[in-house]
């Protein structure tokens, strides 16, 4: 029963390992609805900062931030959000993959990029396929904070304001529902005046400034857009625990499936064992 042995080695191994998967994917069921809840709530800030940006731009049309300047320079910025971990499906993968191809699409027209990465993941694929990183952050945990982020993306946001780079794209995936997560690749800088009275009122609103609108137009802006990549970090999580989720449930009823199917196989190779012991009995019984 060699054979038997070793079949009921691999029973167990599998079962050991379906008992990790479905640990896993409790454990991601439970930090995704903690992540669904984070990043719901982060929406309305992000969406009241940006009306009263728009109110202020239409206040003041005479004032141009220098993140809605448009600059003619041959290199363009990416913000790349990946996960630290793996074994969340292809997450990372389509938003790479993207990343990829507007990448090859720069090189074409013979335009330079730099990156900042947030995640292990991004940072080790833009280091493999030698992309200039300026910056990044690693190891951001299951809940996101603004202070960790603003460090690497203000090195990209002075290089927009000094004109080093034409443009800034923001790269992550955004949370559809438990089951479809998208990978968005979009333009953050410059901002254009159309994004920032998307869904405003039609009058306009003016305000009484202190110190002055400049000032207030400056620090504004800078807290949309950081804003913006915080809810792109937030929907990133909920992604990454929806996907992880997903691919634990999936590699769980596969472990299933390969136990059942190995079972058959033991069960069938005992049977036959059996079988041909009772006929070497029988035989020596009528030889005799």
């Amino acid at each position: 029963m060699a054979a038997g042995k070793e079949i009921r080695g691999k029973i167990k191994s599998v079962e050991n390992t379906k008992k990790i998967t479905k640990a896993m994917e409790m454990v991601a069921a439970s930090k995704m609805r903690k992540a669904q809840e984070r990043m719901r709530s982060a929406r309305p800030y992000s969406e009241k900062v940006r009306q009263i940006a728009s109110n202020l731009s239409r206040a003041n049309p005479e004032y141009t931030h220098p993140f809605m300047e448009v600059h003619e320079a041959d290199s363009v910025g990416f913000i790349v959000v990946t996960t630290d971990k793996g074994l969340c499906g292809g997450l990372n993968t389509n938003v790479l993959r993207a990343v990829t191809n507007h990448l090859k699409d720069l090189q074409a027209s013979g335009k330079k990029a730099q990156a900042v990465a947030f995640g292990n993941k991004g940072l080790g694929f833009l280091n493999r396929i030698g992309a200039n990183v300026v910056s990044h952050a690693v190891a951001l945990g299951d809940t996101p904070h603004l202070e960790k982020l603003i460090g690497p993306v203000k090195v990209m946001l002075d290089a927009y304001t000094q004109g080093r780079v034409s443009a800034v794209y923001l790269c992550y995936t955004r949370f559809i529902n438990t089951m479809k997560q998208e990978p968005v690749v979009e333009q953050l800088l410059p901002l254009s005046t159309s994004a920032l009275q998307e869904g405003s009122a039609a009058h306009d609103w003016d305000y009484i400034y202190e110190p002055d609108a400049a000032s207030v137009i400056d620090d504004l802006l800078l807290r949309y857009v950081e804003a913006l990549i915080y809810q792109a970090v937030a929907e990133n999580m909920a992604s990454e625990q929806s996907a992880r989720m997903v691919a634990m449930k999936a590699a769980t009823d596969n472990a299933g499936s390969v136990i059942g199917e190995l079972k058959l196989v033991y069960n069938k190779t005992r049977q036959a064992a059996i079988t041909k012991e009772l006929s070497e009995i029988v035989a020596g019984a009528a030889a005799v």
